[in-house]
C-alpha cells in the first residue's frame, strides 16, 4: 500500500486549491506537495455546474486571483470562462503536474508521535491508498458535490414530467418549446430564468419567499477602456481595489442603514420591471445581507419578465400532480420540466473523516481560528471564502497565511503548529451568521467561531488583510511544538470523541 510523503497535501483542485498551490510554490518553493481531486477535472464548482447560463455572482476582478489578472471583457463571467481561467492558471504554473485526479479523501488521521497526517484515499472508487503529509490544507469548498438539496415534496411520485436539480444538469436536455417551472429564488434560479426563457415556451420562477435582486453591469467599461492605455496588471489592480471597497462599503451600509438600502434596492427593481409589476415578488421580509444578494448582469432577469417569456409567482407548493404543481393558493401550474433550484447540502472537509491518533474528531466541537485553522487541531487549515464578498479574496489571504505559518515553523525548527484558546472569556457562536436556508439546515454540524479575535470570523477583507498578511504569526494562541510530549497528547485528546 502506497505511503508516499509530502510536506503539504492540498485537497481540491477548484478555484481555492489551484490558487493555494500557486501561493505555496511561490512562497515555499522547497516544499513538496500534491493536489488531491476527487473528480476527473480541474475547476471544482465551475466544472461541476453546467446548467444553462451558469455565471459568477461576483465580479471577476475580485473573484479572480490576486496574482493573475482577469483579461476577459466580461466582469460578470460565464461559467466556461471561469473554468478556463482556473485551468489556464494550473497549466501556466505547472500545478497540473501535481494533481492526482479521481482521488477522494475518506479519512485523515494525525499521529502525535510522527507529527504528520496519514490520509486514506479511494482512487476511482476502487483501491484504497495512503499518503502522508506534515500539513493538510483543505480546499474542498463547503457543499456536497454528490447531491444538492432536494426537499421532500408532497406527491412527487405522481409527477410524470422531468424533475432536475441544477447541480447535475443533463447534458442532453432539450427544453426548446417546453413549459418550465423553476422552484427557488436564489442565485441559481435567477440565472436559469433568462437562460431558459430564450428557448422555452414559458418559464415560471416559483418562490416561497423573495430574495433581493440587484442589476449589475456585465462588463466593466472603465477597465475595458483603461486596458487600451495602461498595463493589464495595473488595470486589474485598480479595478480589484475599487470593487473591494465598493463591496465592503455597501455591506456596511446595509448593516447600518437597512431601511435605506432596502429602498434603494426596491427602486432599482421598480425601474427595471415597470410600474405595473407586482413588487411583492421582489420584496423580501428580511433586511439586505441577512442573506446573500442575487446579482443579475445587465438586468437579464428583468428583461425576461418584461418580454413575457418568464414570470414570477410567490406561493407554496401543495403537491405535485401528474402534469405539474398545485399551489397552496389553489392555482395549478402545468410543467413539462420542473427544476428544483432549492440549494446546496453543506459539507465540511469534502466529507473526509478526521481523527487524532485514531480517535474521531467532531468538527462541531471545534472553534475556528482566524477563519482558517481550528482549536486543538494541529497542522490543519481550511479555505472558506467570504459570504458577503468574492470567495477568492479570502482564499488568497488564507493561502498566504498558511505559507507564512509554514515559513515560521521552519524558522523555529518545529513540525507542529496548533491554535490554543487560553481565554476563557471567549464565547462560542455559530460559524456563519446568515439566515439562508441551506446554511441553517447544516450549521449545527459546522465548527463554532469565537466572540473575539483571533477566533472571530469577521467577513471583512480589510481587517483580514491586516491580520492574515501582516500581523505576527506568534500571537499567543498559536502553539509551536517539535517532538511530541505527554502534555500535548492530553490537550489534543480533549477534542477527540471515543
Amino acid at each position: 500500500m502506497e505511503t508516499s510523503y509530502f510536506d503539504v497535501l492540498i485537497v481540491g483542485a477548484g478555484l481555492s486549491g489551484i490558487g493555494a498551490a500557486r501561493h505555496l510554490q511561490q512562497s515555499c518553493p522547497e516544499k513538496t506537495y500534491a493536489v488531491l481531486e476527487g473528480r476527473d477535472a480541474i475547476g471544482g464548482t465551475w466544472d461541476l455546474f453546467r446548467y444553462p447560463g451558469i455565471r459568477s455572482d461576483s465580479d471577476m476582478y475580485t473573484l479572480g486571483y490576486n496574482f493573475k489578472p482577469w483579461k476577459q471583457s466580461q466582469a460578470i463571467a460565464d461559467g466556461p470562462l471561469i473554468r478556463e481561467y482556473i485551468q489556464e492558471t494550473a497549466r501556466e504554473y505547472g500545478i497540473d503536474r501535481h494533481i492526482r485526479f479521481n482521488t477522494r479523501v475518506e479519512q485523515a488521521d494525525w499521529s502525535e508521535k510522527k507529527q504528520e497526517w496519514t490520509l486514506s484515499l479511494r482512487e476511482g472508487g476502487g483501491e484504497l491508498r495512503r499518503l502522508r503529509c506534515n500539513f493538510l490544507l483543505m480546499c474542498t469548498g463547503y457543499y456536497d458535490y454528490a447531491a444538492g438539496y432536494m426537499p421532500d415534496f408532497p406527491g412527487l411520485q405522481n409527477y410524470q414530467g422531468r424533475l432536475i436539480h441544477p447541480q447535475h444538469w443533463p447534458a442532453d436536455l432539450n427544453y426548446r418549446g417546453k413549459r418550465i417551472v423553476i422552484i427557488g429564488s436564489g442565485a441559481t434560479a435567477v440565472t436559469l430564468v433568462p437562460a431558459l426563457a430564450a428557448e422555452a415556451a414559458h418559464v415560471t420562477m416559483l418562490q416561497r419567499s423573495p430574495s433581493y435582486v440587484i442589476s449589475v453591469p456585465r462588463e466593466d467599461l472603465i477597465s475595458n477602456t483603461l486596458r487600451k492605455v495602461l498595463p493589464e496588471k495595473l488595470v486589474y489592480r485598480l479595478a480589484r481595489t475599487r470593487n473591494v471597497g465598493l463591496q465592503q462599503a455597501f455591506f456596511k451600509l446595509s448593516r447600518s442603514q437597512p431601511k435605506l438600502v432596502r429602498r434603494l434596492l426596491m427602486s432599482q427593481v421598480r425601474r427595471q420591471v415597470g410600474p405595473q409589476f407586482d413588487m411583492r415578488h421582489f420584496s423580501p421580509a428580511y433586511n439586505p445581507w441577512d442573506e446573500r444578494l442575487c446579482a443579475v448582469p445587465d438586468g437579464d432577469l428583468f428583461k425576461a419578465l418584461r418580454s413575457g417569456q418568464a414570470s414570477v409567482l410567490t406561493d407554496q407548493i401543495d403537491s405535485f400532480t401528474p402534469t405539474g404543481l398545485r399551489l397552496k393558493s389553489g392555482q395549478v401550474l402545468d410543467a413539462d420540466i420542473i427544476v428544483s433550484a432549492t440549494g446546496l447540502q453543506l459539507q465540511m472537509m469534502g466529507g473526509a473523516r478526521l481523527s487524532l491518533d485514531g480517535r474521531p474528531v467532531d468538527m462541531a466541537k471545534t472553534m475556528n481560528y482566524k477563519g482558517i485553522m481550528f482549536r486543538d487541531l494541529p497542522n490543519l487549515a481550511m479555505v472558506f471564502g467570504y459570504t458577503n464578498a468574492s470567495w477568492t479574496l479570502k482564499a488568497d489571504l488564507s493561502a498566504e497565511y498558511v505559507c507564512r505559518l509554514l515559513r515560521r515553523m521552519d524558522q523555529l525548527g518545529v513540525r507542529q503548529a496548533t491554535p490554543r484558546n487560553h481565554d476563557h472569556a471567549v464565547q462560542e457562536l455559530p460559524f456563519l451568521e446568515m439566515a439562508s436556508g441551506y446554511i441553517q439546515r447544516a450549521i449545527a454540524s459546522f465548527p463554532r467561531q469565537g466572540s473575539k479575535a483571533p477566533w472571530r470570523v469577521y467577513q471583512n477583507y480589510a481587517l483580514d488583510l491586516m491580520t492574515l498578511r501582516y500581523s505576527p504569526i506568534d500571537d499567543g494562541c498559536m502553539e509551536f511544538r517539535g517532538p511530541s510530549s505527554p502534555a500535548q497528547k492530553t490537550r489534543s485528546a480533549a477534542l477527540a470523541t471515543s
